[in-house]
């Protein structure tokens, strides 16, 4: 396929419907930036109540598996729920991406990390005022599946630590680079755009298959930054969660701009 498109045809460089399949860029023209605002803030909300509310809710029933599935399948849903509107990025780390491509303003980019961070607090406290319900819940030894290292890490038991600040550093730069990418390449030109909500949807998935052991993944500022305050010593770890996460997300940026070619809009 061609990387040429006819200029009438052509998405403007800061439409949604660079993240977004299958949209009119004519009609998007219309939404307004506090509409975009909105829905990220809300897509951000569903994800974090998603994918968290089942691990802390649900998670010794359904397992990592369920959990990961948990997260996928709610970001694929809001692809297709709220692409039409803001591209869906419900995460800096893909925010970031897109504002260093130049298909975002960093003044766009800022109202998108506002929203994103609100939608993510409120989800934090419907999940704790919810499992506040069940008579068992204490906060300090069960926390809100905020993520971790050491002591912190799931993975740790028995008196001994569980993954050290290094192993979590490299998957969390590693992992987010790798869903970023996926995120631009799947609504890229040459992707069949229909299919970008699921490609983007399991690859979250699996990330979380590979990670949830390392630091209950994050992979998103904004899904750590939620639920840090609920769990004893996550808000002094819950840095590593949003510096290296953004700096995967340039990296994946990056990537796509090496392979592709695209930089503010389509070529």
């Amino acid at each position: 396929m061609s990387n040429q498109e006819p200029s009438s045809s052509r998405v403007p460089s800061n439409s949604p419907s660079s993240a977004a399949p299958g949209i009119d860029h004519i009609a998007q023209e219309h939404i307004s930036e506090p509409k975009k605002a909105v829905a990220e803030a809300l897509g951000t909300f569903v994800l974090v109540l998603g994918g968290v509310g089942t691990a802390v809710l649900a998670g010794d029933r359904v397992g990592n598996v369920g959990v990961a599935l948990a997260f996928g399948f709610t970001l694929l849903f809001l692809v297709y729920a709220i692409g039409p509107i803001s591209g869906c990025h419900v995460n800096p780390a893909v925010t970031l991406a897109n504002l260093l491509l130049g298909r975002i303003s960093a003044v766009a980019a800022g109202a998108y990390v506002v929203a994103q961070l609100v939608g993510a607090f409120l989800a934090g406290v419907v999940i704790y005022a919810v499992a506040k319900g069940r008579p068992t819940y204490d906060r300090a030894a069960d926390g809100l599946a905020a993520n971790g290292w050491g002591a912190h890490s799931p993975s740790a038991g028995a008196g001994l630590n569980g993954y050290g600040v290094a192993a979590v550093v490299i998957i969390e730069v590693v992992l987010t680079a790798l869903l970023v990418f996926v995120v631009l390449s799947s609504t890229d030109q040459l992707a069949d755009r229909p299919l970008a909500g699921l490609s983007i949807g399991f690859t979250l998935a699996v990330c979380h298959l590979i990670s949830i052991p390392v630091d209950n993944t994050s992979v998103n500022p904004a899904r750590s930054l939620a639920v840090a305050p609920y769990q004893d010593g996550a808000l002094a770890q819950v840095w590593v969660f949003v510096v290296f996460p953004l700096i995967g997300g340039a990296l994946g940026a990056l990537v796509y701009r090496g392979l592709f070619g695209r930089y503010k809009g389509v070529n």
